[in-house]
């Protein structure tokens, strides 16, 4: 079961187990703002089980300047259309081949088509004559932002100690 966490200022933040949720609510540091119909059933209590939770104060997110190269990324980024010659693209294609050293940047990695891809191999740009149609970089703005999901929950055990001293 997950739960999604909001902000204090209502923008969502990150989505978490329930019971990360729950220790969020129960040591003050979030409120609950819905929750599902399912209880949760305690030797002592029965607690609703939060799908959202709103935090008490605001948390700060900052700016992730560096985004991880993917394959998903790479296609998205060159509108799932190859670099070489502009057909719908279904790989990925190392400008500078790891063969020779080539890394797997933002700068290394276009969107390639099968057939470009198999005709290049581990060859460079260079000795095939080839160019690219785009300049490959890496990509900017908030939609390209990757959070934290989950942070993990503290033993449950551990917890209940430290609330019952």
């Amino acid at each position: 079961m997950r739960t999604l966490v909001l902000n204090a200022g209502y923008e969502p933040l990150a989505v978490v187990t329930f019971r990360r949720a729950l220790v969020l609510v129960l040591t003050g540091k979030a409120s609950v703002v819905a929750e599902d119909d399912e209880p949760i059933v305690g030797p002592t209590e029965i607690l609703g089980r939060p799908s959202v939770i709103l935090l008490n104060r605001y948390v700060k997110v900052p700016y992730r300047y560096d985004v991880s190269a993917t394959r998903r990324g790479v296609l998205r980024r060159d509108n799932h259309l190859c670099a070489y010659c502009a057909r719908p693209a279904s790989t990925i294609d190392h400008v500078m081949p790891r063969s020779r050293g080539g890394q797997d940047t933002w700068e290394n990695l276009v969107a390639c088509c099968l057939t470009c891809n198999n005709a290049k191999g581990d060859k460079t740009l260079a000795s095939l004559g080839w160019s690219l149609r785009i300049v490959p970089l890496p990509p900017r703005g908030p939609q390209w932002q990757i959070r934290e999901l989950e942070k993990p929950a503290p033993q449950w055990n551990e917890f209940l100690s430290q609330r019952a001293a």
